[in-house]
């Protein structure tokens, strides 16, 4: 069973959805004891950095998540919910993330031309730094749905993806049991079903 964690600010109707139509058990939950015995756990989220962590600091979940991880559980966090696997963003100040991959969260207005929109929103087409067992059924210049204004940046150890927005903008990272996803893998069609699928097949052993 997947758990998804419900925190207040995830997108979790679609999300679920999105695991039901490949068959997947998943569950949506804000419980630590259900959270500890999911096989596997998705980070959501949609909004700001610091809400979004303060909100998982007072529910004690960030404890939860890195003591599972600490374990060897699989986890996958979703847009907002893979900025906050990283150290720390400067998204409206200095904010503390889950420091489970190395890296800071910044405004992709540093990179990007004054000429393009932001936030980056809408189907990009995603470029592989390495291969990762997440992405074994997806191909070079496929696309998947973002929507966001920060980026993970000096994270080059567990870059996964990227995209061109007038710059590189991580489209993924991951490094051991941690993954994680800026785009909405269930907003992006079959082959983010795929990535899905990918995702619930993965065992501790596939990974490095």
């Amino acid at each position: 069973m997947i758990a998804i964690v419900d925190y207040g600010v995830g997108n979790l109707f679609s999300l679920k959805s999105s695991f039901a139509a490949i068959g997947a058990e998943v569950f949506v939950t804000s419980s630590e004891q259900e959270i500890r015995d999911a096989d596997k756990i998705v980070l959501p989220g949609v909004g700001a950095f610091e809400d979004a962590a303060k909100k998982l600091r007072e529910c004690g979940l960030d404890k939860v998540i890195k003591e599972e991880v600490a374990e060897g559980k699989l986890l996958l966090g979703i847009c907002l919910g893979m900025q906050l696997l990283f150290e720390k963003s400067y998204e409206y100040g200095e904010h503390e993330g889950l420091g489970l991959l190395k890296g800071v969260i910044r405004p992709i207005s540093e990179v990007a031309p004054p000429e393009l929109k932001i936030p980056h929103m809408g189907w990009n087409a995603l470029q592989f730094t390495r291969e990762h067992p997440l992405f074994r059924r997806t191909k070079e210049g496929d696309c998947v749905y973002f929507v966001h204004s920060y980026h993970a940046a000096d994270c080059d150890e567990s870059k996964v993806a990227f995209v061109e927005y007038g710059g590189d903008i991580t489209a993924a990272a991951a490094k051991k049991n941690v993954m994680g996803c800026q785009f909405h893998p269930e907003k992006s069609a079959n082959v983010g079903l795929d990535i899905l699928r990918s995702f619930c097949e993965l065992k501790e052993g596939d990974l490095c």
